[in-house]
């Protein structure tokens, strides 16, 4: 804390809260999106994809190929409940595709798994 400025200084950059970011809004407003939601960016681009905002930009550079919400937050350095916002937008948009994700609560139906069973005792 020296000098009085306490553990803010120049290297911090500048702070902006969250909800900056977002205009305010603190949820996605249609989609309800996971941390481990897949996502991926339309290819190619829209042309008008070049006047998005630059955390926007950000966000569809981390979406190149099928990646889970957050490791696009990751990639982004952005709060994860902002990129889940910004990609909910990018997905209203039709910039961004999203697929459902491999959540461990969702396993595979009992008739698969007879199938499989039924299958390891034949061997």
């Amino acid at each position: 804390m020296s000098g009085g400025r306490g553990w803010f200084d120049e290297d911090a950059g500048p702070v902006v809260r969250p909800y900056a970011l977002t205009k305010g809004r603190t949820r996605a407003t249609s989609y309800e999106l996971d941390l481990i939601t897949l996502v991926v960016a339309r290819q190619p681009l829209p042309p008008n994809a070049r006047a998005l905002s630059p955390n926007y930009q950000r966000v569809l550079q981390g979406c190149g190929y099928p990646v889970s919400v957050a490791e696009v937050a990751a990639r982004a350095d952005l709060p994860l409940g902002v990129v889940k916002i910004l990609i909910s937008d990018l997905i209203e948009r039709d910039y961004v595709v999203f697929g459902p994700d491999s959540s461990p609560t969702t396993g595979p139906s009992l008739d698969m798994m007879q199938k499989v069973l039924d299958g390891i005792r034949k061997l």
